[in-house]
């Protein structure tokens, strides 16, 4: 098989036109690292690998612009790119590689995820949630955890805010309601709502 031409269609991307008018979509740095021309020959061996090389190096290039976008996990990179059309061994090799740069760091995102999601209320069941959604592995859930901030202060906040009456029962039971889908267990919600009506914020 002959490389025919080699068109530039950004700067960092070419497409490469063969003898038997296929083409195949590459990087700069796979034309730069395996030296490639106009004219070259290639075995059936060599285009096959140059078709890996270029997948992978595609691939990679996508996995940048998407943790350029927003810092994400290793599970939530492979993910992506599996639906974003990768092959599953390139998506793993991708959020691999990631890793290894120092791109990807799933105890940092796991403590992230923590004081995000504490900053907006929500307590420790339901933050719990949303470490296993963004595919935190579970053995870093308990370190992340840690550095997780008293909620008194929130719940207190949410009381004041939405508890009118603390004699209303169904009133009571809506704002409890409404903490425990926040993640807030139900001997938090009863503490808040004890240390409440003891200070007396009617």
């Amino acid at each position: 098989m002959r490389l025919c031409e080699i068109k530039q269609t950004s700067p960092e991307r070419f497409t490469l036109v063969f003898d038997d008018a296929s083409e195949l979509k590459t990087t700069l740095g796979i034309i730069t690292e395996r030296f490639l021309h106009s004219g070259m020959e290639l075995s059936g061996e060599a285009y096959n690998e140059l078709v890996c090389a270029s997948t992978l190096s595609l691939a990679k290039a996508r996995a940048l612009r998407i943790i350029n976008a927003r810092p994400m996990s290793r599970e939530e990179m492979r993910k992506r790119l599996v639906e974003k059309g990768e092959t599953p061994e390139n998506a793993e090799e991708c959020a691999d590689w990631l890793c290894e740069m120092g791109l990807i760091n799933d105890e940092q995102y796991a403590g992230s995820v923590v004081r995000h999601y504490a900053a907006k209320g929500y307590g420790q069941t339901r933050i719990k949630q949303e470490l296993r959604r963004h595919g935190v592995p579970r053995e870093m859930w308990d370190a992340a955890l840690e550095q997780m901030p008293e909620q008194d202060e929130y719940l207190a906040r949410f009381l004041r805010t939405r508890l009118s009456d603390p004699t209303d029962r169904a009133q009571v039971k809506k704002v409890s309601d409404a903490l425990f889908r926040r993640g807030y267990s139900w001997e938090q919600i009863r503490s808040a709502l004890n240390e409440f009506d003891t200070q007396g914020e009617l």
